[in-house]
Protein backbone atom coordinates (compact mmCIF):
# COMPACT_ATOMS: atom_id res chain seq x y z
CA UNK A 1 0.00 0.00 0.00
CA UNK A 2 3.03 2.50 0.32
CA UNK A 3 2.99 2.94 -3.21
CA UNK A 4 -0.19 3.25 -3.75
CA UNK A 5 -0.15 6.09 -1.28
CA UNK A 6 2.59 8.01 -2.86
CA UNK A 7 0.80 7.52 -5.96
CA UNK A 8 -2.00 9.24 -4.85
CA UNK A 9 -0.08 11.94 -3.62
CA UNK A 10 1.57 12.57 -6.91
CA UNK A 11 -2.18 13.02 -8.36
CA UNK A 12 -2.88 14.85 -6.06
CA UNK A 13 -0.04 17.58 -6.23
CA UNK A 14 -0.74 17.47 -10.07
CA UNK A 15 -4.38 18.23 -9.38
CA UNK A 16 -3.20 21.02 -7.54
CA UNK A 17 -0.88 22.45 -10.27
CA UNK A 18 -3.55 21.93 -13.00
CA UNK A 19 -6.17 23.83 -11.05
CA UNK A 20 -3.86 26.60 -9.01
CA UNK A 21 -4.04 28.60 -12.42
CA UNK A 22 -7.72 28.66 -13.01
CA UNK A 23 -8.24 29.68 -9.14
CA UNK A 24 -5.26 32.74 -9.70
CA UNK A 25 -7.29 33.83 -13.31
CA UNK A 26 -10.47 34.44 -11.10
CA UNK A 27 -9.11 37.03 -9.30
CA UNK A 28 -7.10 38.72 -11.51
CA UNK A 29 -10.06 40.55 -13.89
CA UNK A 30 -9.29 43.96 -14.45
CA UNK A 31 -10.85 45.84 -12.03
CA UNK A 32 -9.10 44.17 -9.69
CA UNK A 33 -5.89 44.31 -11.39
CA UNK A 34 -6.68 48.23 -11.45
CA UNK A 35 -7.64 48.37 -7.65
CA UNK A 36 -4.68 46.57 -6.46
CA UNK A 37 -2.31 48.77 -7.95
CA UNK A 38 -3.88 51.92 -6.29
CA UNK A 39 -5.95 53.18 -9.21
CA UNK A 40 -9.70 51.81 -8.39
CA UNK A 41 -11.97 51.75 -11.18
CA UNK A 42 -15.21 54.47 -11.30
CA UNK A 43 -17.02 52.84 -13.95
CA UNK A 44 -16.71 49.41 -15.61
CA UNK A 45 -18.72 48.22 -18.02
CA UNK A 46 -19.44 45.09 -20.52
CA UNK A 47 -21.57 43.00 -22.45
CA UNK A 48 -19.73 39.88 -22.02
CA UNK A 49 -18.19 39.42 -18.63
CA UNK A 50 -17.80 40.84 -15.11
CA UNK A 51 -14.96 42.65 -14.80
CA UNK A 52 -14.87 41.77 -11.05
CA UNK A 53 -13.74 38.76 -9.97
CA UNK A 54 -17.22 38.88 -7.49
CA UNK A 55 -19.38 40.66 -9.66
CA UNK A 56 -22.39 38.84 -9.71
CA UNK A 57 -24.87 41.84 -11.11
CA UNK A 58 -26.35 42.77 -14.04
CA UNK A 59 -24.34 43.62 -16.85
CA UNK A 60 -26.82 45.51 -19.47
CA UNK A 61 -30.61 45.58 -20.26
CA UNK A 62 -31.88 44.67 -23.45
CA UNK A 63 -35.95 45.76 -24.78
CA UNK A 64 -37.92 44.04 -27.26
CA UNK A 65 -40.36 44.99 -30.03
CA UNK A 66 -42.94 42.78 -29.10
CA UNK A 67 -44.25 44.81 -25.99
CA UNK A 68 -41.74 47.07 -25.26
CA UNK A 69 -40.91 44.74 -21.80
CA UNK A 70 -37.17 44.71 -20.53
CA UNK A 71 -34.54 42.55 -18.93
CA UNK A 72 -31.45 42.55 -17.33
CA UNK A 73 -28.60 40.42 -18.58
CA UNK A 74 -26.23 39.18 -16.20
CA UNK A 75 -23.21 36.55 -15.38
CA UNK A 76 -23.51 32.79 -15.64
CA UNK A 77 -21.48 32.55 -12.63
CA UNK A 78 -19.85 35.04 -10.14
CA UNK A 79 -17.01 36.70 -12.15
CA UNK A 80 -18.30 34.99 -14.92
CA UNK A 81 -19.34 35.40 -18.28
CA UNK A 82 -22.61 37.22 -19.76
CA UNK A 83 -25.44 34.93 -19.60
CA UNK A 84 -26.21 34.87 -23.55
CA UNK A 85 -29.13 32.56 -23.39
CA UNK A 86 -30.76 34.39 -21.40
CA UNK A 87 -31.04 37.20 -23.83
CA UNK A 88 -31.92 34.43 -26.57
CA UNK A 89 -34.80 33.36 -24.39
CA UNK A 90 -36.15 36.74 -23.95
CA UNK A 91 -35.92 37.87 -27.63
CA UNK A 92 -37.23 34.89 -29.01
CA UNK A 93 -39.44 35.59 -32.15
CA UNK A 94 -39.08 39.11 -31.73
CA UNK A 95 -36.27 41.69 -32.30
CA UNK A 96 -33.99 43.67 -28.89
CA UNK A 97 -31.75 46.54 -28.32
CA UNK A 98 -29.31 47.30 -25.78
CA UNK A 99 -30.89 50.42 -24.06
CA UNK A 100 -28.41 50.37 -20.26
CA UNK A 101 -25.25 48.91 -20.26
CA UNK A 102 -24.69 48.28 -16.45
CA UNK A 103 -21.93 49.74 -14.19
CA UNK A 104 -20.35 47.31 -11.96
CA UNK A 105 -18.28 49.23 -10.04
CA UNK A 106 -20.88 49.87 -7.46
CA UNK A 107 -20.23 54.07 -8.39
CA UNK A 108 -23.78 53.95 -10.05
CA UNK A 109 -22.68 55.17 -13.78
CA UNK A 110 -24.99 53.25 -15.74
CA UNK A 111 -24.88 54.11 -19.04
CA UNK A 112 -28.16 55.17 -20.98
CA UNK A 113 -28.66 55.03 -24.82
CA UNK A 114 -28.21 58.64 -25.77
CA UNK A 115 -32.64 59.09 -27.28
CA UNK A 116 -35.98 59.51 -25.74
CA UNK A 117 -36.40 56.83 -23.30
CA UNK A 118 -33.07 56.91 -22.20
CA UNK A 119 -30.86 59.63 -21.47
CA UNK A 120 -32.33 62.07 -23.71
CA UNK A 121 -31.16 63.25 -27.12
CA UNK A 122 -31.66 62.35 -30.78
CA UNK A 123 -30.11 58.93 -31.20
CA UNK A 124 -31.43 55.35 -30.49
CA UNK A 125 -30.39 52.02 -28.52
CA UNK A 126 -27.73 49.67 -30.33
CA UNK A 127 -29.24 46.36 -31.71
CA UNK A 128 -28.46 43.51 -29.20
CA UNK A 129 -28.72 40.39 -31.84
CA UNK A 130 -26.10 42.29 -34.45
CA UNK A 131 -22.77 40.25 -33.68
CA UNK A 132 -22.26 37.13 -31.09
CA UNK A 133 -19.34 35.93 -30.41
CA UNK A 134 -17.04 33.33 -27.74
CA UNK A 135 -15.29 34.88 -24.23
CA UNK A 136 -13.54 31.90 -22.73
CA UNK A 137 -15.83 29.67 -24.83
CA UNK A 138 -19.40 31.18 -23.77
CA UNK A 139 -21.86 32.76 -26.47
CA UNK A 140 -21.80 36.66 -26.04
CA UNK A 141 -23.46 39.30 -27.35
CA UNK A 142 -21.11 42.53 -28.60
CA UNK A 143 -22.67 46.23 -27.98
CA UNK A 144 -22.42 46.78 -32.02
CA UNK A 145 -22.35 50.40 -32.29
CA UNK A 146 -23.71 52.06 -36.11
CA UNK A 147 -24.38 55.65 -36.64
CA UNK A 148 -27.29 57.02 -34.76
CA UNK A 149 -26.57 54.89 -31.68
CA UNK A 150 -24.80 56.05 -28.62
CA UNK A 151 -24.54 55.98 -24.91
CA UNK A 152 -24.03 58.35 -21.75
CA UNK A 153 -23.86 59.20 -18.34
CA UNK A 154 -23.27 61.83 -16.01
CA UNK A 155 -20.80 60.73 -13.81
CA UNK A 156 -20.22 64.29 -12.37
CA UNK A 157 -21.09 63.67 -9.21
CA UNK A 158 -20.56 59.62 -8.89
CA UNK A 159 -16.78 59.37 -8.40
CA UNK A 160 -15.52 60.01 -12.41
CA UNK A 161 -12.42 62.38 -11.92
CA UNK A 162 -12.80 66.04 -13.32
CA UNK A 163 -11.03 68.94 -13.50
CA UNK A 164 -7.07 67.97 -13.93
CA UNK A 165 -7.67 64.87 -11.70
CA UNK A 166 -5.66 62.02 -13.29
CA UNK A 167 -7.56 59.21 -15.31
CA UNK A 168 -7.36 55.84 -16.95
CA UNK A 169 -9.15 54.03 -19.44
CA UNK A 170 -9.10 51.01 -21.42
CA UNK A 171 -11.67 49.14 -23.94
CA UNK A 172 -12.24 46.27 -26.19
CA UNK A 173 -13.27 46.89 -29.39
CA UNK A 174 -13.26 46.01 -33.29
CA UNK A 175 -10.86 46.81 -36.43
CA UNK A 176 -13.57 45.27 -38.13
CA UNK A 177 -16.06 47.75 -37.88
CA UNK A 178 -14.79 51.04 -37.88
CA UNK A 179 -15.02 54.37 -39.74
CA UNK A 180 -14.26 57.89 -39.71
CA UNK A 181 -17.18 59.63 -38.79
CA UNK A 182 -17.52 61.82 -35.55
CA UNK A 183 -16.90 59.91 -32.99
CA UNK A 184 -16.33 56.77 -31.43
CA UNK A 185 -14.81 57.31 -28.28
CA UNK A 186 -15.40 55.74 -24.80
CA UNK A 187 -14.35 58.14 -21.97
CA UNK A 188 -14.75 61.28 -19.81
CA UNK A 189 -17.01 63.80 -21.70
CA UNK A 190 -18.90 66.59 -21.69
CA UNK A 191 -21.77 66.89 -18.68
CA UNK A 192 -23.90 69.86 -21.19
CA UNK A 193 -23.09 67.36 -24.47
CA UNK A 194 -21.56 70.28 -25.95
CA UNK A 195 -17.89 71.42 -27.30
CA UNK A 196 -17.24 73.24 -24.10
CA UNK A 197 -13.09 73.33 -25.11
CA UNK A 198 -9.67 71.95 -24.69
CA UNK A 199 -9.65 69.39 -22.25
CA UNK A 200 -13.30 69.34 -21.11
CA UNK A 201 -12.77 65.70 -22.54
CA UNK A 202 -10.34 62.77 -21.59
CA UNK A 203 -11.55 59.75 -24.37
CA UNK A 204 -10.43 57.02 -26.01
CA UNK A 205 -11.24 57.35 -29.69
CA UNK A 206 -10.93 54.49 -32.02
CA UNK A 207 -11.82 55.34 -35.92
CA UNK A 208 -9.76 55.67 -38.85
CA UNK A 209 -10.47 59.44 -39.03
CA UNK A 210 -7.51 61.54 -39.37
CA UNK A 211 -8.87 64.47 -37.53
CA UNK A 212 -5.68 67.08 -38.22
CA UNK A 213 -4.35 65.49 -42.21
CA UNK A 214 -1.39 64.45 -42.60
CA UNK A 215 -1.72 60.69 -41.63
CA UNK A 216 0.21 57.31 -42.49
CA UNK A 217 -1.32 54.87 -43.80
CA UNK A 218 -5.29 54.32 -43.04
CA UNK A 219 -5.56 52.79 -39.56
CA UNK A 220 -8.11 52.84 -37.68
CA UNK A 221 -5.96 53.97 -34.73
CA UNK A 222 -5.79 54.34 -30.83
CA UNK A 223 -6.58 58.75 -30.65
CA UNK A 224 -6.91 60.73 -27.60
CA UNK A 225 -10.40 62.94 -28.04
CA UNK A 226 -9.41 65.28 -25.67
CA UNK A 227 -12.32 68.62 -27.33
CA UNK A 228 -10.93 69.81 -30.45
CA UNK A 229 -9.63 66.91 -31.96
CA UNK A 230 -8.41 63.64 -31.99
CA UNK A 231 -4.51 63.55 -30.79
CA UNK A 232 -2.91 60.49 -32.40
CA UNK A 233 0.30 62.06 -29.95
CA UNK A 234 1.27 65.15 -28.74
CA UNK A 235 0.87 67.56 -31.24
CA UNK A 236 -1.68 68.05 -33.81
CA UNK A 237 0.95 66.41 -36.28
CA UNK A 238 1.01 63.25 -37.28
CA UNK A 239 3.13 61.18 -34.35
CA UNK A 240 5.52 58.37 -36.19
CA UNK A 241 4.94 56.06 -33.40
CA UNK A 242 1.09 55.46 -34.32
CA UNK A 243 0.38 52.38 -35.76
CA UNK A 244 -3.29 50.79 -37.03
CA UNK A 245 -5.37 48.24 -35.57
CA UNK A 246 -7.10 45.89 -37.71
CA UNK A 247 -7.21 42.80 -35.62
CA UNK A 248 -11.10 41.88 -35.34
CA UNK A 249 -10.43 42.38 -31.28
CA UNK A 250 -8.05 45.24 -29.97
CA UNK A 251 -7.34 46.96 -26.87
CA UNK A 252 -7.16 50.67 -26.65
CA UNK A 253 -5.96 52.53 -23.54
CA UNK A 254 -5.34 56.01 -22.96
CA UNK A 255 -4.27 57.12 -19.42
CA UNK A 256 -3.75 61.37 -18.73
CA UNK A 257 -2.03 62.73 -15.12
CA UNK A 258 -4.27 65.87 -16.11
CA UNK A 259 -1.44 68.78 -16.63
CA UNK A 260 1.71 67.51 -18.27
CA UNK A 261 1.67 63.53 -19.45
CA UNK A 262 -0.95 61.48 -21.62
CA UNK A 263 0.10 58.20 -22.78
CA UNK A 264 -1.76 55.77 -25.44
CA UNK A 265 -1.21 52.47 -26.00
CA UNK A 266 -2.84 49.42 -28.33
CA UNK A 267 -2.77 45.94 -29.12
CA UNK A 268 -4.47 42.65 -30.40
CA UNK A 269 -6.98 41.63 -27.61
CA UNK A 270 -6.60 37.93 -28.38
CA UNK A 271 -2.02 37.79 -28.28
CA UNK A 272 1.15 39.89 -27.59
CA UNK A 273 1.60 42.96 -25.11
CA UNK A 274 0.63 46.33 -25.23
CA UNK A 275 2.29 48.37 -28.55
CA UNK A 276 3.01 52.07 -26.37
CA UNK A 277 1.96 54.68 -28.87
CA UNK A 278 2.76 57.72 -27.08
CA UNK A 279 3.59 58.36 -23.68
CA UNK A 280 4.56 62.12 -23.19
CA UNK A 281 3.89 65.77 -22.83
CA UNK A 282 0.19 66.83 -23.68
CA UNK A 283 -0.64 69.31 -26.44
CA UNK A 284 -0.10 72.85 -26.08
CA UNK A 285 -3.59 74.40 -24.80
CA UNK A 286 -4.39 71.35 -22.58
CA UNK A 287 -2.46 71.55 -19.49
CA UNK A 288 -3.99 71.40 -17.21
CA UNK A 289 -6.75 69.24 -18.81
CA UNK A 290 -10.58 70.54 -17.82
CA UNK A 291 -12.70 67.46 -17.54
CA UNK A 292 -16.48 67.67 -16.60
CA UNK A 293 -16.69 63.77 -15.70
CA UNK A 294 -19.44 62.72 -17.75
CA UNK A 295 -19.32 59.92 -19.63
CA UNK A 296 -19.93 58.90 -23.16
CA UNK A 297 -19.86 55.40 -25.05
CA UNK A 298 -19.99 55.83 -29.00
CA UNK A 299 -20.02 59.13 -30.01
CA UNK A 300 -18.11 62.65 -29.63
CA UNK A 301 -18.82 65.22 -26.76
CA UNK A 302 -20.62 67.41 -28.81
CA UNK A 303 -23.53 64.21 -29.36
CA UNK A 304 -26.10 63.98 -28.61
CA UNK A 305 -28.80 65.97 -27.34
CA UNK A 306 -29.18 67.99 -30.15
CA UNK A 307 -27.83 65.84 -33.28
CA UNK A 308 -26.98 62.09 -33.91
CA UNK A 309 -23.65 60.13 -34.18
CA UNK A 310 -21.71 59.30 -36.94
CA UNK A 311 -18.95 56.79 -35.82
CA UNK A 312 -19.69 52.98 -35.70
CA UNK A 313 -17.36 50.68 -33.90
CA UNK A 314 -17.88 47.65 -31.44
CA UNK A 315 -17.24 48.05 -27.48
CA UNK A 316 -17.14 44.19 -25.47
CA UNK A 317 -15.70 45.91 -22.44
CA UNK A 318 -14.12 48.65 -20.88
CA UNK A 319 -13.58 50.51 -17.86
CA UNK A 320 -12.52 54.19 -16.39
CA UNK A 321 -10.07 54.47 -13.14
CA UNK A 322 -9.35 57.28 -10.97
CA UNK A 323 -5.61 57.92 -10.64
CA UNK A 324 -2.75 57.15 -13.57
CA UNK A 325 -1.83 53.51 -13.96
CA UNK A 326 1.46 52.22 -13.96
CA UNK A 327 2.86 50.47 -16.73
CA UNK A 328 3.20 47.14 -14.85
CA UNK A 329 -0.96 47.40 -14.15
CA UNK A 330 -1.36 48.38 -18.17
CA UNK A 331 0.61 44.81 -18.83
CA UNK A 332 -2.07 42.79 -16.48
CA UNK A 333 -4.99 44.16 -17.65
CA UNK A 334 -3.65 43.42 -21.09
CA UNK A 335 -2.91 39.78 -19.47
CA UNK A 336 -6.51 39.47 -18.03
CA UNK A 337 -7.99 40.76 -21.46
CA UNK A 338 -5.98 38.14 -23.46
CA UNK A 339 -7.03 35.18 -20.71
CA UNK A 340 -10.69 36.43 -21.49
CA UNK A 341 -10.69 34.35 -24.88
CA UNK A 342 -12.23 36.85 -27.08
CA UNK A 343 -13.35 34.85 -30.84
Amino acid sequence: MPGKRIWLLIVAAALTLVTAPAASAATSLPCNIYAAGGTPCVAAHSTTRALYSAYNGPLYQVRRSSDSHTASIGVLTRGGYADAAAQDSFCANTSCVITVIYDQSGHGNDLAYQGPGGAGGRDTPATATRESLTAGGHKVYSLYINPGNSYWRNGSSTGVPKGSAPVGEYMVTSGAHVNHGCCFDYGNSETDRRADGAGAMDAINFSTSCWFGGCTGTGPWVQADLEYGLFPGGSSKWNPQQRAFTDKYVTAMLKNNGTTRFALKGSSAQAGSLTSLWDGSLPGGYNPMRKQGAIVLGSGGDCCAQNINLSQGTFYEGALVSGYPSDATDNAVQASIVAAGYR
